[in-house]
């Protein structure tokens, strides 16, 4: 008579998976929190409870709110910085394609994790110091590739005559703004508005109607060229 096959006791998780996923759902509700009441309003205790965790327990997992933050920072600025310098370092593409695929991925960056950069922006004057100057070196990252695709595209005749960190900061200016009006799950459809806000920014900066584009070096000295024809028959006036 054959033996009636056993089922298989439920596979347990290995205690790695489990700290792993332990210590996510830390990381979610204290930036949750952090986002709704702001670093310094958010005790040790107020993300214990929201994990359903004990304060002496949560500290198996964390040592302080300070490395959940840094974390945080990590992973929003760190990652940014890298991922527009490697944008604005695509030599093979025109400065006003760099720029449009710059503003096309900080939008989508803002629109997808909008919770915690809104948190970042709001919680800067409370940020630790060792953390506000991680911040604030990946914030200037930021800054200094979006200014160099400004300064070859003006360089280049692609960008009007502008101050590039100047124009710089404007662009930024029009993408922070994503996270606090855009909402994850509504009708506006975030794709749309990267391309949209992304054809923005580079219209605002765009060479004068009637100026050539410039892409290459024969490009520029074409440029002149229109630019001399036109200051040439300016002077000569009417016939």
């Amino acid at each position: 008579m054959s033996e009636t096959p056993q089922a298989e006791p439920p596979a347990k998780k290995k205690p790695g998976v489990r700290r792993g996923l332990v210590e996510q759902e830390i990381f979610e509700q204290a930036t949750r929190l952090f986002a709704q009441r702001g670093y310094s309003g958010t005790s040790f205790q107020d993300i214990a409870d929201a994990v359903g965790l004990t304060r002496p327990a949560l500290y198996h997992y964390v040592k302080s709110k300070d490395e959940l933050l840094a974390k945080l920072v990590a992973e929003i600025t760190v990652v940014a910085a890298t991922d527009i310098a490697a944008i604005a370092q695509r030599d093979e593409l025109s400065a006003t394609e760099r720029l449009r695929s710059l503003v096309r991925h900080m939008v989508r960056q803002q629109g997808e994790q909008g919770e915690p950069f809104r948190l970042l922006l709001r919680s800067e004057a409370d940020l630790p110091e060792s953390i506000a100057d991680s911040y604030a070196a990946n914030r200037r990252a930021v800054l200094r590739s979006i200014t160099r695709v400004i300064e070859e595209g003006v360089a280049l005749g692609e960008f009007r005559s502008v101050t590039p960190t100047t124009a710089a900061f404007g662009t930024l200016g029009v993408v922070n703004w994503v996270a606090w009006w855009y909402h994850p799950g509504s009708s506006q459809d975030l794709e749309a508005i990267s391309t949209e806000l992304a054809e923005y920014a580079v219209n605002a900066l765009a060479a004068e109607a009637g100026r050539l584009m410039s892409t290459t070096p024969l490009d520029v000295l074409r440029s002149v060229r229109h630019d001399i024809d036109r200051l040439e028959g300016l002077l000569a006036g009417p016939e």
